[in-house]
């Protein structure tokens, strides 16, 4: 598993500082991007995120999988 991670099915309301905050509870977080759209500059519902360790990104989805609901809502 790579330490650059997809992250989908997020709230429209969801910002790259909100995203950064729930997976540093996991680790080192190196970048947080909430993707989108050009035209509007609404969230277009998913993103990435780049831990400092392939131990965190592991530990994050390990963690956050079951809690897709912190994450979608």
């Amino acid at each position: 598993m790579g330490k650059k991670l997809y992250v989908g099915n997020l709230s429209y309301d969801v910002n790259d500082a909100d995203l950064e905050q729930l997976f540093a509870q996991h680790g080192t977080v190196q970048s947080a991007q909430v993707i989108q759209d050009k035209m509007t500059g609404r969230s277009r519902g998913f993103g990435f995120i780049e831990m400092g360790t392939d131990q965190e990104a592991q530990a994050a989805v390990a963690a956050l999988n079951a809690r897709t609901s912190a994450v979608a809502h």
